[in-house]
């Protein structure tokens, strides 16, 4: 196994997502999560972008899929506030 640290996937999740054999797509979702809420930047299409030149190459991971579904809605606007209640009476 490689030490070289990606400075686009620090913990190496991505990285090693592609290396299990027979990982699920529901899997390659939990470890995407995982590495978005860790993510090293704030510009998550870029790094997604840069990952998927990486490891994009094997179309029929389901890492892949979840790249690009990452990549498709990264740019959407993310819901603002809160829960707004009623003074009380």
């Amino acid at each position: 196994m490689t030490t070289d640290k990606d400075p686009n996937d620090p913990k190496g999740l991505i990285r090693e997502a592609y290396r299990i054999d027979g990982i699920t797509l529901a899997e390659c979702r939990s470890i995407f999560l995982d590495w978005a809420l860790s993510a090293p930047t704030d510009d998550l299409q870029q790094v997604i972008a840069r990952l998927l030149a990486v490891y994009g190459q094997d179309e029929r991971h389901p890492m892949t899929e979840v790249l690009k579904e990452g990549l498709a809605t990264s740019d959407r606007p993310k819901r603002r506030g809160g829960w707004r209640s009623r003074p009380r009476d």
